[in-house]
C-alpha cells in the first residue's frame, strides 16, 4: 500500500501568505514565522504547526519575515515602510527601523547584531540594532526594486535580487562583486550556507549557482512558473511550488521528479525546509501554511505511523489533540477537517 503524503494545515492567516523562515534547533525545539498580506506576522512550534503567537503592530502588509539563529528575535518586512525587530519570546516590539518605501526583505547576521533590508527603494541597508539611534549603512546599484537580501559566507558578503537581477556585494568595501541577469522576473532565492550554493527561480526555473562565485551549477525545468524553492539541509531532494497549486519534489542529483500533490487552494508562494529537514513548509495564496513530510509515513512531531493491519490502513496519518474534546467530538472534528491542527486563532500579541 503506498504511503499518502498528509499534510498538516496551519489557519489563522485572512489574507495570502507570502513568506516564511524557520529558525535553527534550539534546546526548545525549532520555531517557523509566516509573513502575511494581513499585517499580522505569526510564531509557530516548527515541527507541529503549533500557534505561538502574533506580532501585532505593522499598519500594511507584512512581506518578509526571519527569525534569528535560536528564535530568541524576530524581524519583519511590510508595506507600512517600516521593519520591525520583535522580541520572539515575549511578542514585544524592539525597534521600529523607518524606511522611504515599502520593505520585501529582512535578514538577521548570525550574531544576531545586525539587521539587513531591501525593498522598493531599491536600496540595501544594515542596521546595527546595538545602536537604535544610528543612521544605517546604505548600499545602492540595484535598478529596480529588491525582492530580497540575505546575508551570506559568514555575513562578509551579501546576495540581493531585484527584478530580473542576483548581485553579490562585498560588505567591508559596500561594492558590487559580480552579478546575474534574468530573462525573466526572479521570483524567490534561498541561502544554503553548507556548501555555499544559491537556489534561485524564475518561470519554470529552478537554477543553482555557487554563492560564492555566483557561477552556475545545475538546473532544473518544473511543469508551472515556480514562485519558490528550496533545498533540503542534505541536499538530497528539492522542493518547489508555483502557479498551479502543485507541490514538487525532486532529487537534487539527478533531478528526477519523486513527488508532486496538489493541497493549497491557491497559488504556493514560499516554501522552505526544516533545519533539522524532516518536514517542509508551504504558504499560499489561500491563506493557509502547509507543513509536509520529507519521508512520508515516518513517525515525527503530530505524524504517527501506523502499520497497516492497524486503524484500517491508514498511514502517516496526523495524530492531533484538542483539549477539552471527546472521543467522539474529535471523530466528527476530524471527518469534516482532518489536517487542520486549529478551530481558530486568537489574535493576540505573543
Amino acid at each position: 500500500m503506498a504511503m499518502r503524503q498528509t499534510p498538516l494545515t496551519c489557519s489563522g492567516h485572512t489574507r495570502p501568505v507570502v513568506d516564511l523562515a524557520f529558525s535553527g534547533i534550539t534546546p526548545y525545539g525549532y520555531f517557523l514565522i509566516s509573513a502575511c498580506k494581513d499585517g499580522k506576522p505569526m510564531l509557530r512550534q516548527g515541527d507541529t504547526g503549533d500557534w505561538i503567537g502574533t506580532f501585532l503592530g505593522h499598519k500594511g502588509a507584512v512581506w518578509g519575515a526571519t527569525l534569528n539563529k535560536d528564535a530568541t528575535k524576530a524581524a519583519t518586512a511590510a508595506a507600512d515602510f517600516t521593519a520591525k525587530v520583535w522580541d520572539a519570546v515575549s511578542g514585544d516590539e524592539l525597534m521600529t527601523l523607518a524606511h522611504k518605501h515599502i520593505v520585501k526583505s529582512v535578514d538577521f547576521t548570525q550574531d544576531s547584531n545586525y539587521l539587513l533590508t531591501g525593498g522598493q527603494d531599491k536600496l540595501l541597508r544594515i542596521y546595527d540594532l546595538n545602536k537604535s539611534e544610528a543612521e544605517p549603512k546604505e548600499i545602492s546599484g540595484h535598478t529596480s526594486g529588491i525582492k530580497k537580501a540575505l546575508w551570506c559566507r559568514d555575513d562578509t558578503q551579501i546576495l540581493s535580487a531585484d527584478d530580473k537581477t542576483v548581485r553579490l556585494w562585498d560588505r567591508a568595501t559596500m561594492t558590487e562583486v559580480k552579478s546575474l541577469n534574468f530573462s525573466m522576473s526572479v521570483s524567490s532565492m534561498e541561502y544554503i550556507p553548507e556548501g555555499e550554493i544559491l537556489v534561485i527561480t524564475y518561470g519554470r526555473s529552478i537554477a543553482f549557482h555557487s554563492a560564492a562565485s555566483l557561477e552556475p551549477i545545475k538546473s532544473f525545468e518544473a511543469p508551472a512558473p515556480i514562485n519558490s524553492a528550496s533545498l533540503h539541509p542534505e541536499k538530497e531532494f528539492l522542493v518547489a511550488g508555483g502557479e498551479d497549486f502543485k507541490l514538487y519534489k525532486y532529487d537534487y542529483n539527478s533531478g528526477e521528479e519523486l513527488e508532486s500533490y496538489k493541497g493549497h487552494f491557491g497559488p504556493i508562494h514560499c516554501v522552505r525546509f526544516s533545519a533539522d529537514g524532516e518536514l517542509y513548509a508551504s504558504g499560499s495564496e489561500d491563506g493557509t501554511l502547509r507543513l509536509w513530510q520529507t519521508v512520508v509515513g515516518k513517525t515525527y512531531g503530530l505524524w504517527k505511523c501506523v502499520l497497516p493491519e492497524e486503524e484500517g490502513g491508514e498511514l502517516a496519518k496526523p495524530k492531533i489533540s484538542f483539549p477539552e474534546t471527546t472521543e467522539e467530538e474529535l471523530e466528527d472534528l476530524g471527518s469534516e477537517n482532518s489536517d487542520s491542527i486549529y478551530s481558530s486563532t486568537p489574535e493576540v500579541k505573543a
